[in-house]
């Protein structure tokens, strides 16, 4: 089974907004996949496009962004453009996959989900 992991800051957010950032952090996670790794992205999408959101705070995101790149993962990093809620170059989200799902849990299952 491939799924996709979205962590998102443990920050102040509205339900929108929060909404808005994930779906960014998806579908870029997605295109970038998409051209490195199509293979995966058509099976992924077959399977039901699975995805899980995580949170963790943003020095954590961090963290996980590097391991998850030292393991080959694709990841995407969401740093918010200040136009609403939050102060320019926020980080909101980070997306990680999609891929085999234990090679996700390796790098964010420790991760409580988002509530």
């Amino acid at each position: 089974m491939l799924k996709m992991v979205i962590v998102v800051n443990k920050i102040e957010m509205s339900c929108g907004k929060l909404a808005a950032q994930v779906a960014h952090a998806a579908v870029d996670c997605a295109l970038k996949s998409l051209k490195k790794r199509p293979y995966l992205v058509k099976k992924w999408l077959e399977e039901g496009q699975k995805k899980i959101v995580l949170e963790a705070p943003e020095k954590e995101i961090m963290e996980l962004e590097k391991k998850a790149k030292s393991q080959g993962l694709i990841t995407t990093l969401i740093r918010d453009a200040g136009l609403t809620e939050l102060e320019p170059g926020t980080v909101t989200a980070l997306a990680i996959g999609p891929d085999e799902e234990k090679k996700l849990d390796k790098v964010t299952g420790q991760l409580p989900l988002k509530k």
